[in-house]
């Protein structure tokens, strides 16, 4: 029988997160000691008494994967969780990767906290913005539609009444005036507060650099784990393939995040449970959308509630 654990990305973050498992469990506070290590500098100290640093992208992205892997690595070693397969929204697949022990936790956090920089440096400040369309039953192709001759991209398919749009931000506003002129004209759209237009062709700088720092960081993966994990890419599990792998985390940066894909494959596994660890619990919803039940853990009370009492090590 399948167990399934998602982790959310950036957007999830809140300050002390996970702090009651590092509190709680040497398991945890061993991760946030060893990515610290990694980066040179305190991430536990960014995780509970920084949030101004915690909002930067480049610190948020570490911080985010640190605090879901101490979380998993407590669920595992004291609550017994046993997953057999994962998923990550953006961010969350590289979490959900180093779940599945794909990618050592140090090249993890080098990686994103060099993803989050570089994100961040690809477009200026103000030029880029996202914004978030729904509807039940979203009409995706009525979407593509409005996005026509704008350098808008379809960044998120979060939900089949969900989407997310990101790219220059003056276009980004002619596509929301498109949409109340048309079929989504009561569609529901909420500006998002974001430092730059993720998952949309304005990453495209960076992807040839930081293609060449996954490649580099490849050669510590243990791909043959991969065929376990989703790829937002595709929308289905990675091939077990150095050289898959990282096409598919690189394409992620300018692609679309197919999350409705990935519910759909982990869906299809029919897993006796799907677990959401993380800060919060953005993902529960999305998949609450097709019916499916996940059960979130956001903190050690809820894991007890979840998982049953703590096992003595």
């Amino acid at each position: 029988m399948s167990t399934v654990v998602v982790f959310p990305g950036q957007g999830a973050q809140r300050l002390g997160m996970a702090q009651d498992f590092v509190e709680s469990f040497d398991e945890a506070a061993e991760v946030f000691a060893e990515a610290s290590a990694a980066l040179g500098w305190d991430v536990a100290r960014l995780c509970f008494d920084q949030p101004e640093r915690l909002g930067l992208t480049a610190f948020t992205q570490p911080a985010i994967l640190t605090a879901e892997i101490a979380m998993f690595r407590a669920l595992v070693a004291r609550f017994g969780l046993r997953a057999t397969h994962f998923g990550g929204h953006s961010l969350g697949e590289y979490t959900a990767l180093v779940a599945a022990g794909v990618v050592p936790l140090d090249e993890a956090v080098r990686l994103v906290h060099e993803r989050g920089r570089r994100m961040q440096e690809a477009v200026p400040a103000g030029v880029g913005a996202m914004a978030a369309v729904s509807q039940r039953g979203l009409d995706l192709a009525e979407l593509e539609r409005a996005l026509s001759g704008l350098q808008v991209d379809l960044a998120n398919h979060n939900s089949p009444d969900q989407a997310v749009i990101s790219g220059v931000s003056a276009d980004v506003e002619l596509v929301l005036a498109r949409l109340e002129d048309g079929p989504l004209g009561r569609a529901r759209v909420r500006r998002l507060d974001v430092s730059a237009p993720f998952h949309s062709r304005l990453m495209m700088p960076m992807v040839g650099p930081f293609t060449s720092s996954l490649e580099a960081s490849a050669a510590h993966w243990e791909p043959r784990a991969a065929s376990c994990v989703v790829s937002n890419l595709s929308g289905t599990f990675h091939r077990p393939e150095r050289a898959a792998i990282v096409a598919a985390l690189a394409g992620q940066i300018p692609g679309r995040v197919r999350w409705v894909d990935d519910m759909r494959a982990l869906e299809a596994l029919s897993p006796e449970v799907i677990y959401e660890v993380g800060p919060s619990r953005p993902l529960r919803g999305l998949f609450r959308t097709m019916g499916v039940t996940v059960t979130a853990i956001n903190n050690v009370r809820m894991a007890e509630r979840a998982l049953g009492a703590v096992r003595e090590t």
